[in-house]
């Protein structure tokens, strides 16, 4: 039950990761006997420039791309699965260029990205998958007219190009893989996409009631994450509670003072904002006594 789990979270974050620079469809069907593709990638063309934020991944999207990522190590069966799915995808191509009449771009075909934890030295040999000087280690190409690579994620270098491949591994990989997201600045909106996303993977284990000691120990890892992200959502809309409740006072002490508000003294809003309280205050005391003009030559002043 929890692969299942694992396997639809490793969907979403991928959908989430990419849908900013493309078209991403997940559990995409193909002819022929009903089969899924994971994710499906198109890259745009206007937002393909900024897919090196996603390191390795973004590499791999530069290009239309079938994502399929597997939990436990995949075996050979699981590759060929995955390999029918790129020729049944090739099938469908070459059926619109013969009713076209026109050939296939072969840039325009997909690439296929196996996502595996480990694989065994036999698996990568029986489908001839090997380690080329301009890729990572980890990354396996298959023969060029395959378009296919087997990404080994236990192998991939631990460095920020590898992250956000590294925290669809297991074990010591995902949880190195998490210490390394959570030292992230907190505005990098990959890192609040990814928390997101593993906190809907805790939740959904925590449900399931997991016994498996590995599930368990992320679920711990991640506990202290989802409740300090928790407390900082409940700071902030605390402050923005207060920043909005001093914002309708000035609004209202305006209005007492001056009537409806032209553009000028609705300006004066995020000016009177920005003083320090203590100024704040001191000022809000006078407005009674200060006259339209008064009020605004002591912003002019300042400028």
């Amino acid at each position: 039950m929890t692969r299942f789990i694992h396997d639809q979270f490793a969907k979403d974050y991928l959908e989430e990761l990419l849908s900013p620079y493309g078209e991403v469809k997940p559990s995409r069907r193909v002819a022929g006997e009903v089969r899924e593709i994971d994710v499906w990638f198109a890259p745009s063309p206007i937002a393909a420039a900024n897919l090196a934020g996603l390191g390795l991944l973004g590499r791999f999207a530069r290009t239309p791309a079938i994502f399929e990522p597997f939990r436990n190590p995949a075996n050979p069966d699981d590759i060929c699965n995955c390999l029918l799915k790129l020729l049944e995808v090739r099938g469908d191509y070459q059926r619109e260029a013969n009713r076209n009449n026109t050939l296939i771009q072969e840039s325009n075909l997909p690439k296929l990205w196996i996502l595996t934890p480990t694989a065994s030295a036999n698996l990568l040999k029986g489908f001839r998958a090997i380690l080329e000087p301009n890729w990572l280690p980890g990354v396996y190409l298959m023969g060029d007219s395959l378009r296919t690579a087997i990404v080994v994620i236990h192998q991939l270098p631990q460095t920020s190009e590898t992250l956000w491949l590294r925290l669809l591994g297991r074990g010591s990989v995902q949880k190195r893989a998490i210490d390394e997201l959570e030292a992230l600045p907190q505005d990098n909106p990959l890192r609040a996409v990814a928390l997101e996303m593993l906190y809907n993977l805790r939740q959904n284990l925590q449900v399931n009631q997991s016994n498996d000691a590995e599930e368990r120990e992320l679920i711990m890892r991640l506990a202290p994450l989802y409740q300090q992200d928790r407390e900082q959502a409940i700071r902030e809309g605390e402050q923005r509670g207060i920043q909005e409740g001093q914002r309708q006072l000035i609004d209202n002490f305006l209005r007492g003072r001056f009537g409806e508000l032209d553009e000028e003294l609705s300006a004066l809003i995020d000016l009177l904002l920005a003083l320090p309280p203590k100024e704040l205050s001191a000022l809000m005391l006078q407005l009674a006594t200060l006259s339209r003009e008064e009020l605004l030559g002591r912003f002019s002043e300042r400028d």
